[in-house]
């Protein structure tokens, strides 16, 4: 038995389903759960004092393409639109290897967790030169986040009217065949996992139709989720609108990609019809602010969203539509965009933390994460309550609003993946080192 007591924190944001906010408590962790919340509490084990602390879930993301950290702020793709974004970019994309696949997952894993994320998913779907899904899996094992990987893939490319060069599509028996694979190496259904699977064709503009209805057939048979990309600007709708005579709700509905086993990234563009059908249909959205701005996408409506019952979790996106993987940041941003949006009392900074803990692990189906309460699992992060960005402050709970950026301790299944500041699983200065030697090769 291993035990961890994070002692007398100035307040614990729970997200339980009360919300409840405790201030000087106590939370005993015992083989990755959490055992006990309460003030006064003993350990034989370690114990982490968080005076001038907040505690909080850890945060939960909820789409990613982390081979994209190699390619940050390329120039050519620092300005244009998604379509032209992709043009740009799939030619480098084309290089990579297994290295740069592994390489670039454990600098982006590392930044999330810096940033207070404790589970992740991610969607890997170009795999040029030998990579595989299984690489990325092994830097978040090594990483030590909870991972949910996802099977991507691009089957239609630019001779058959994709976006996607040719050399960067896969048949669509093979890509079926991987996916079965990587799911009986690597699922894992029980409470607690550290890896899942899905399933994730790119987007309705780089597969077909068959390869999506075929794709929700085999994740609904493996019992796996399912995930893609969604109505993300105004040339995504008019694709849809000119290429299969409907909106792209319409589109998933037709094809089996509505329901609580499938979570859409972006949504910017949904109507009323279609957040009604994803409300009624339980389909989750991973809502990715930064990346919307950056592509010039547009604000996705995310208050309606959750008004009318749509599950919501955020996504920092890729590392090349964003340029920085730092989840509270997006938090940050949902709020601040839904108050352009639609009012200062559009959204609080209790909800966007809510949205970035709780409601990112209901996306992705994970009942057991993202709140602080007895028997779920102990993935928690604390902040530092005294830095210069917190200071003054009248209410830490509110930490969306006034700071901190970086989490100070981070806990995974009740294992320290975060020690005062520091990533305490891998050597992040060599990896960062190998990061730049990769990117500069790709540039050169």
């Amino acid at each position: 038995m291993t035990e961890t007591l994070i002692k007398n924190a100035d307040i614990v944001l729970t997200m339980d389903d009360a919300r409840s906010e405790l201030k000087g408590a106590d939370v005993l962790i015992r083989d990755g759960v959490i055992a006990e919340i309460g003030q006064g509490l003993e350990t034989q084990g370690v114990t982490v004092h968080a005076k001038g602390r907040i505690v909080t879930p850890g945060l939960v993301n909820t789409h990613h393409h982390l081979y994209q950290t190699l390619t940050r702020a390329v120039p050519g793709a620092q300005d244009a639109l998604l379509f032209g974004w992709l043009q740009r970019l799939y030619p480098i994309w084309s290089r990579f290897g297994p290295e740069e696949m592994f390489i670039s997952a454990q600098v982006g894993l590392a930044e999330l967790a810096l940033s207070g994320c404790t589970l992740t998913s991610d969607h890997l779907y170009l795999y040029p030169n030998g990579s595989r899904l299984d690489d990325t899996i092994a830097a978040a094992q090594q990483v030590g986040l909870r991972f949910h990987a996802t099977r991507g893939a691009m089957s239609i490319g630019e001779s058959d009217g994709g976006l996607p060069p040719d050399a960067l599509v896969e048949d669509e028996k093979a890509i079926l065949e991987d996916s079965i694979r990587v799911i009986d190496a690597f699922h894992d259904p029980n409470p607690g996992a550290m890896v899942r699977v899905g399933v994730a064709p790119c987007s309705p503009f780089s597969v077909s139709r068959d390869l999506m209805r075929d794709a929700a057939i085999l994740a609904r048979d493996k019992g796996v989720m399912m995930h893609t990309h969604l109505a993300e600007n105004d040339e995504d709708i008019a694709y849809s609108l000119e290429k299969f005579g409907c909106r792209p709700g319409q589109y998933a509905e037709d094809l089996g990609w509505t329901g609580d086993d499938v979570w859409h990234a972006h949504c910017v563009k949904l109507d009323g019809q279609e957040i009604d059908l994803f409300a009624r249909s339980r389909t989750g959205v991973a809502h990715c602010p930064c990346s919307n701005c950056r592509l010039g996408s547009g604000i996705a409506p995310v208050r309606e969203m959750r008004d009318a019952g749509v599950n919501v979790g955020l996504g920092v996106d890729g590392s090349a539509s964003n340029d920085i993987g730092n989840l509270i940041g997006e938090a940050r941003q949902t709020l601040l965009l839904q108050r352009v949006k639609n009012g200062a009392d559009a959204m609080s900074a209790r909800e966007a933390l809510e949205i970035a803990t709780r409601g990112g692990a209901q996306v992705l189906g994970r009942d057991d994460c993202g709140q602080i309460a007895v028997g779920k699992r102990a993935d928690i992060a604390i902040w530092d309550a005294q830095t210069v960005e917190n200071a003054g402050s009248w209410d830490p709970a509110a930490m969306v609003l006034a700071g901190p950026q970086k989490v100070r301790d981070l806990f995974v299944e009740g294992r320290q993946i975060v020690a005062d500041g520091q990533l305490a699983t891998i050597d992040l200065g060599a990896t960062i080192r190998r990061q730049n030697d990769l990117a500069q090769r790709l540039a050169n």
